[in-house]
């Protein structure tokens, strides 16, 4: 699958830039400033892709979801975990009802 491979290449290379230089890229900048700038970030581009999903603009909302991605799979690699833990946890989940998938969870989970 040509997309997934992508996805690992892109989060080989995130999580590569763990231990740079913050001044030599945004993403080891981003890593410095440690994890609450992270989640920070995340938040931001969540808000933003909701923004241009409700205004209808559908390359604008493929831009702000590249950004969602983007700085997940940053969030992700801080956490020390990768698209393929994400990928065999939705290959565990297919084929289950979402209804019964959340009822199978944990109460602590539940908002």
């Amino acid at each position: 699958m040509p997309g997934e491979d992508f996805l690992f290449q892109l989060a080989a290379t995130l999580a590569s830039r763990k231990g740079a230089d913050p001044n030599s890229s945004y993403v080891a900048k981003l890593y410095s400033k440690g994890q609450d700038a992270i989640l920070r970030k995340v938040g931001e581009e969540t808000v933003e892709a909701i923004l241009a999903a409700k205004s209808g603009d559908t390359l604008h909302l493929v831009k702000e979801t590249a950004d969602l991605w983007f700085h997940t799979l940053v969030m992700l690699a801080d956490a020390g975990v990768g698209p393929q833990d994400v990928i065999a946890e939705l290959k565990r989940r297919e084929g289950v009802s979402g209804i019964d998938e959340k009822a199978a969870r944990p109460q602590e989970n539940e908002q």
